[in-house]
């Protein structure tokens, strides 16, 4: 979307964008066909094993070099319907670019897969949407959650000939993508523009700001759908066990990240500038320090509790921070949240930490490391409604799935960060959301459809 020339964007909104303008910039015409012709082509890809979604990337990189953008587009599309958002946000350097057979020559150099993908999905022309339903099953599905994973469940059950309804907790669909993602990752309004790009499909009713356990139940819609598919995420966010920790200045990152992204003017934001200090290692810890450091906070201080080799953010996204000038602490884990006489966080203490016998032990060496406000990413849980009767089985704080994301409900499924299958990935969600809705359709089809 181009917002110089939108209506809908105020001056305060244009200048947010410029202060979150897209981290990896989409490759020119030009570009896209010299790094195209870089690919073999291989017959036996390593590349399409490594993407989770198994996207046939030869074919789509050959269709670029033949400058047909939409059939490229369309064969991406075919196996992950949200490509355009994981072109984005998908960390490709672990997954389909590291399997890149040009990855192991001496140049070290593979393909730009990712780019590649996001250079076809920008540029395809569809004449309206690029799939055509089959004929109608006559059956309803339920999806509670319109994140990556019901979105794509929702839209392969339509396509199957499927009426699906769509129950979603907040006010706008696309969940992870549209509330949780760096807005440097996701910019502008690409992820309620992908939204509409689904939706387009047809057969997709969405109810918003309807939420499991207070709107609607589970037992309620396993008598009026025919199948039931959860994808309701992750909503709580885990505790440091601190005092002090319910003060003000103690911060949710997930809650921070989606008062930032629905944010239409910086005034709107609460930054602290002088200093921060962020608690935790995976990507959520990268994106809101990076995002700190964007916003104007002067000392951005990462610290978690082992160390760089065992941080779940990968590589590429430690380096993200380190060329944000983020300042990462490592073997140091919190220990106290100090306040001053007016109640205001002053300083974080820590406690050095090493491994003894492979076990986490905590030193004598204590340390303090001001700041003004400290930012919680230590993962995520699940907040299972506690009025919910009829819960599935539960495995790790997560919901356990068996064969092809069946629960053990009979005619429930679920997919996507609620569950403890895969990584923590938005394509890992989509991938599962289909897998539901082919599972689905085959336990709803009779006997002799099988």
């Amino acid at each position: 979307m181009n917002t110089e020339n939108s209506e809908n964007y105020s001056q305060q909104q244009l200048a947010l964008d410029q202060m979150f303008k897209d981290i990896n910039p989409a490759l020119s015409a030009r570009q896209a066909g010299i790094e195209s012709s870089r690919c073999y082509y291989c017959y036996d890809a390593p590349c399409i094993k490594a993407c989770p979604s198994k996207i046939n990337i030869p074919s789509f990189i050959a269709s670029i070099h033949s400058d047909d953008l939409t059939g490229a587009a369309k064969t991406i599309y075919s196996e992950n319907i949200m490509g355009g958002s994981c072109a984005r946000v998908c960390p490709t350097e672990i997954l389909c670019e590291q399997a890149c057979v040009r990855n192991k020559e001496e140049e070290m150099s593979p393909v730009k897969i990712g780019l590649l993908q996001r250079h076809a999905t920008d540029n395809a022309k569809f004449d309206g949407h690029p799939f055509e339903r089959a004929a109608s099953t006559g059956k309803t599905i339920a999806v509670v959650g319109a994140g990556p994973a019901g979105l794509s469940c929702a839209h392969r059950l339509a396509l199957l000939g499927n009426d699906v309804e769509v129950f979603e907790a907040q006010d706008k669909a696309g969940g992870l993508n549209e509330y949780g993602i760096a807005k440097y990752k996701l910019t502008e309004n690409f992820a309620q523009e992908e939204v509409d790009f689904i939706l387009g499909i047809g057969g997709i009713t969405v109810h918003y700001n309807t939420a499991l356990g207070e709107d609607i139940t589970l037992s309620q819609l396993k008598q009026d759908f025919d199948a039931v598919f959860l994808s309701i995420g992750l909503q709580d966010t885990a505790s440091l066990s601190l005092d002090n920790e319910e003060n003000d200045s103690v911060i949710n990152s997930v809650d921070y990240i989606k008062e930032l992204r629905q944010a239409s003017d910086i005034a709107q934001l609460d930054i602290p500038l002088d200093s921060a200090v962020v608690i935790g290692a995976g990507n959520t810890a990268i994106d809101i320090a990076c995002q700190l450091k964007r916003l104007g906070t002067e000392e951005v201080t990462l610290v978690y509790r082992r160390g760089e080799a065992q941080m779940s953010a990968t590589k590429h996204e430690q380096q993200i921070a380190k060329d944000h000038e983020v300042r990462i602490k490592t073997w140091s884990q919190p220990e106290e949240i100090k306040l001053d006489s007016d109640g205001k966080v002053t300083a974080m203490s820590f406690r050095k930490t090493y491994l003894e016998e492979g076990k986490l032990v905590g030193s004598d060496d204590l340390f303090d490391v001001p700041c003004s406000a400290i930012f919680k990413a230590v993962g995520q849980k699940m907040a299972y409604p506690a009025t919910e009767q009829l819960i599935p089985t539960i495995s790790n704080g997560k919901i356990a799935t068996f064969h092809n994301q069946l629960t053990s409900i009979e005619g429930v499924f679920a997919g996507g960060d609620c569950t403890g299958v895969g990584q923590d990935l938005t394509v890992e969600a989509v991938q599962q959301g289909k897998l539901a809705a082919l599972a689905i359709q085959q336990s709803l089809n009779s006997p002799e459809e099988k």
